[in-house]
C-alpha cells in the first residue's frame, strides 16, 4: 500500500510542477537555515574530552593583591608558578598538570632544514596521559624528567612530518633557542576543539606541534606567550617569569578517578589559599574555584551569545516555512476535493486518504532535504570564510547530516498533517453531487 501512495505522490506532484517547486524551495530555505547555524552551534558547544571531562577540574586561586578587588568577583585567571609549582609538589591528585605556552623557531642540528616556527607547550608529565595524547612514535617523559630538568620533547605529527618526513624521529635531535632536545615521543594527528586546557591562545587555536617539560623550559629560558596578570611589585624586579613573581600565567588541572574526590581537593585547595594568606602572599579572601571541563568552557563563555540568538532564529525562520509549507498543501487539497470524492465512494477510508496525503507530504520533504543540504552546505562554507576563530570548524558531520535528514522529514509530515486530516474529511456524496 505504501509504494501505491508513493506513487500516486509523485503523479500528483509532477501534475502541479509549480506549486510542489515552491513547497520544496519554502522547506528547504528553512533547513539551509537552521542546519547552518545548528552546525556551528554543534561544534561549539560539544565536549572536547566527552569520556573523561566530568574527572577534569581547572584550578584558580585568587593571589592578586586588593587592588580593584569586589567582593565575589572571580579569582585570577591562571595560577603563579608559585603557586602551581607547590600544587603539584603536594600531589593532592592523582594527576595534576601544570602549563603555559609559547611561539619559537625549532630545527635540526644539521642545519640543512630551515627551522620552523612552532606553537610550545612547557608542561609537566601528566600532561599526554591526563589529556589523552595518541602515539604515533614513543611516549611522554616522566616526573624524574621534570624534576631533573631533563632536555626531551614530544613533537606533533605534522612537525615531524615537515622535520624528518614522517620518518620515526625518537632519538633525534632538535635545536630550540640554540639548545639541544632529544625527542622521546611523536604524536598521531590531535585535534581538540575547543583548546580547553589554555583558552587565553585562542579558544579554537590548534593544538601544539612541541612539547617540553615545564621545568626544562625555565632553566632554559625560553619565555613565555599569552595571557599575563601581574600585581603589586610586579616581577618584584626580576622577570615575571621568576618562581616569586607576584603574575599568573600558568594553566592547572587535575584529573579525579571520580567526580566525587573533587570536594575533598577543594577543602585542600581553601586550606592552601588561607596558609598563604597567614604567609603574607595573598591578600584577597579566600576564592578558588574548581570546575570541570565543561563548566570551565560555560564560565569562559567559550559559545558566542550570539551564536544562540542566531540559532533560535533559524529555527523560528524554519517554523515559519513549514507555516508557508501547511497553506501551500491546503490549497492543493482543495483543489483535489473532486478527486477525492471519488476515490471516497470507490471504497477508499478516511485511513487510506489521511496516509496518501502524508506520504505525499514525505515525499516534499525529503526533497526539500536534499535541496536544503546544498543550501546549508553553502552556508557552512561562507560561515567558514568569516574572520572567526572557530570558522574552520563549520563542517557537516555524519551526525549532523543524519539529524538534517530527519528533521527535513519531520517537518514536512507536521506540514502535512492539518492538510491529509482535511483531505480525509471530505464528504464523497457532496463532491460527486458538485462533479
Amino acid at each position: 500500500m505504501f509504494l501505491h501512495y508513493l506513487e500516486l505522490a509523485w503523479r500528483n506532484t509532477r501534475a502541479a510542477k509549480g506549486l510542489s517547486a515552491l513547497m520544496v524551495l519554502a522547506l528547504a530555505l528553512g533547513i539551509g537555515a537552521c542546519m547552518t547555524t545548528l552546525t556551528v552551534y554543534h561544534v561549539l558547544s560539544g565536549d572536547p574530552i566527552a569520556h573523561k571531562s566530568a574527572r577534569l577540574f581547572n584550578v584558580q586561586l585568587d593571589a592578586g593583591d586588593m587592588v580593584g578587588w569586589q567582593t565575589g568577583q572571580e579569582p585570577t585567571f591562571d595560577l603563579t608558578r608559585y603557586d602551581a609549582t607547590a600544587l603539584l609538589r603536594d600531589r593532592k591528585a592523582p594527576r595534576q598538570v601544570m602549563s603555559s605556552g609559547f611561539n619559537t623557531s625549532v630545527g635540526l642540528p644539521e642545519g640543512h632544514t630551515k627551522p620552523i616556527f612552532s606553537s610550545v607547550r612547557m608542561t609537566s608529565a601528566d600532561f599526554f596521559a591526563m589529556f589523552d595524547a595518541p602515539w604515533q612514535y614513543g611516549g611522554g617523559w616522566n616526573a624524574a624528567d621534570d624534576e631533573a630538568e631533563a632536555r626531551v620533547a614530544v613533537i606533533s605529527a605534522a612537525l615531524n612530518e615537515k622535520l624528518f618526513g614522517g620518518a620515526n624521529s625518537l632519538g633525534r635531535e632538535v635545536i630550540v633557542r640554540g639548545q639541544p632536545l632529544r625527542i622521546v615521543g611523536v604524536l598521531k594527528p590531535w585535534k581538540v576543539q575547543p583548546h580547553f586546557w589554555d583558552l587565553t591562545l585562542g579558544s579554537y587555536t590548534e593544538t601544539e606541534d612541541f612539547y617540553l617539560p615545564f621545568s626544562t623550559a625555565m632553566a632554559l629560558k625560553m619565555g613565555h606567550w599569552g595571557n599575563m596578570d601581574c600585581w603589586g611589585k610586579g616581577a618584584n624586579g626580576g622577570s615575571s617569569l621568576d618562581l616569586n613573581a607576584s603574575c599568573s600565567w600558568i594553566q592547572y588541572w587535575v584529573e579525579f578517578d571520580k567526580p566525587e574526590d573533587a570536594a575533598a581537593y577543594r577543602d585542600y585547595l581553601v586550606a592552601y589559599s588561607e596558609a598563604q594568606r597567614k604567609a603574607g602572599r595573598f591578600e584577597r579572601p579566600t576564592n578558588v574555584r574548581l570546575r570541570n571541563v565543561m563548566e570551565w568552557l560555560g564560565a569562559q563563555k567559550v559559545l558566542p551569545a550570539d551564536v544562540r540568538l542566531q540559532t533560535w532564529l533559524a529555527f523560528g525562520f524554519l517554523a515559519v516555512c513549514v507555516v508557508n509549507m501547511v497553506g501551500l498543501l491546503l490549497a492543493k487539497t482543495l483543489r483535489r476535493s473532486g478527486e477525492i470524492g471519488v476515490r471516497r465512494a470507490l471504497g477508499a477510508t478516511r485511513g487510506d486518504i489521511f496516509g496518501q496525503f502524508v506520504v505525499e507530504a514525505g515525499l516534499l520533504g525529503m526533497a526539500g532535504a536534499l535541496l536544503g543540504l546544498l543550501f546549508a552546505q553553502g552556508g557552512l562554507w561562507l560561515v567558514r570564510q568569516s574572520p572567526n576563530d572557530y570558522a574552520r570548524l563549520a563542517e557537516l558531520d555524519a551526525s549532523m547530516l543524519a539529524l538534517t535528514l530527519g528533521l527535513a522529514l519531520l517537518a514536512s509530515l507536521i506540514a502535512g498533517l492539518l492538510p491529509a486530516w482535511r483531505a480525509a474529511l471530505v464528504t464523497p456524496a457532496l463532491q460527486l453531487k458538485v462533479q
